[in-house]
C-alpha cells in the first residue's frame, strides 16, 4: 500500500480512496489475487471511518476490481479481459450498437492484426495458426465448432503480437460468434453452415501470413469478415428478427447482458 494514500484532500472522501486503491490495482502495486487490507486497516491508513472504506470497496467491486465473500477477506480480481469486456459491452448497450456495425469494426482490427501478423509473427506462431485452422475445419457440432472458431481468430490476433489489438479482438470475436450460435439454436445445420463454408478462407488467410504477402492477408481478412457477416445476417434466425430488430441491435444487447459481467469476460462455450 502507498503510505502517500494517507494524504487525502478536501472533496468526496470515498471517490478519493477509490481513485487512489484503483491506481495501485492497475499499476499492479496491488496485484491480481492479493489480499485487499482488512477494513479496520484501511480505515486507519487512510483516517476515515469504517462506513467510508466500504463504500470505496463496493464502488471498486462494481466496477470488477475487486471481489467480496462472505467470510473472507476482500480480494483484488483485476482481469484486463473482464474490464475491456465490460467496457466494450456498456458502450455497445447503452449506445444500442448495431451487430453490423460492431462486426465491421472486428473485420477492421483483425486486417490489421493480420498486417501486423506478417511482420512479428515467427514461423513457430504461423505453424500454431495452420494447426488451428485445420482442428477448425474438422469439429461437427455447435459448440465444438465454436471453440475451435474462436480459438483460430484468438490466435490470429496473438501473433500480431500487439496485446491491446488482441485483447479488443478476442473480446469481439467472442461476441460474432456468440450471436451466431443465438441465430441457430434452432438448427445445428444452420451453424456449421458458414464455418464449413469458410474453411478454405481461413486457410487462404494462413498460406498468405506465411508467405510474408501481407497486402493479400489483408484483403483475405476482409473479404472472410464479408462473406461471414452477410452469411449471418441472411440466417433463418436473423430473418425471422428483421421486422422487429433489424439491426440485430436487441439481440446483441441481451448476449451480453447474459454472458459478459463481474464472473468473466464471456460464457466458457464461446471460449477456446
Amino acid at each position: 500500500m502507498s503510505q502517500s494514500s494517507a494524504r487525502l484532500y478536501r472533496g468526496r472522501v470515498a471517490d478519493q480512496i477509490v481513485d487512489d486503491l484503483r491506481a495501485q490495482i492497475l499499476s499492479g502495486a496491488l496485484a491480481d489475487g492479493a489480499r485487499l487490507p482488512s477494513e479496520r486497516e484501511l480505515a486507519a491508513q487512510y483516517d476515515v471511518s469504517a462506513p467510508t472504506i466500504r463504500e470505496a470497496v463496493r464502488v471498486l467491486t462494481a466496477m470488477g476490481l475487486l471481489s467480496t465473500r462472505n467470510g473472507s477477506r476482500t480480494t483484488v480480481t483485476a482481469s484486463g479481459d473482464t474490464l475491456l469486456a465490460m467496457s466494450i459491452a456498456s458502450v455497445v448497450q447503452f449506445e444500442k450498437v448495431s451487430a453490423p456495425d460492431v462486426f465491421g469494426l472486428l473485420g477492421a482490427l483483425n486486417a490489421y492484426a493480420v498486417e501486423q501478423a506478417v511482420e512479428r509473427a515467427s514461423d513457430e506462431d504461423i505453424a500454431g495458426l495452420r494447426a488451428a485452422a485445420e482442428q477448425a475445419a474438422k469439429v461437427a457440432d455447435a459448440e465444438s465448432s465454436a471453440a475451435a472458431l474462436l480459438h483460430f481468430f484468438v490466435t490470429l490476433s496473438a501473433i500480431s503480437h500487439n496485446p491491446l489489438l488482441a485483447a479488443l479482438c478476442r473480446f469481439i470475436t467472442q461476441m460474432q460468434i456468440g450471436l451466431a450460435l443465438e441465430l441457430s439454436k434452432e438448427s445445428a445445420e444452420e451453424w456449421g453452415r458458414v464455418p464449413r463454408s469458410l474453411s478454405k478462407a481461413r486457410m487462404d488467410i494462413v498460406d498468405a501470413l506465411a508467405r510474408r504477402d501481407g497486402p493479400a492477408a489483408v484483403q483475405l481478412v476482409r473479404e472472410y469478415h464479408y462473406k461471414a457477416v452477410k452469411r449471418v445476417q441472411t440466417s433463418p434466425g436473423a430473418k425471422r428478427l428483421r421486422e422487429t430488430d433489424p439491426g440485430l441491435a436487441g439481440l446483441l444487447s441481451s448476449w451480453l447482458g447474459t454472458h459478459v459481467g463481474l464472473g468473466g469476460s464471456a460464457d466458457r462455450r464461446t471460449r477456446p
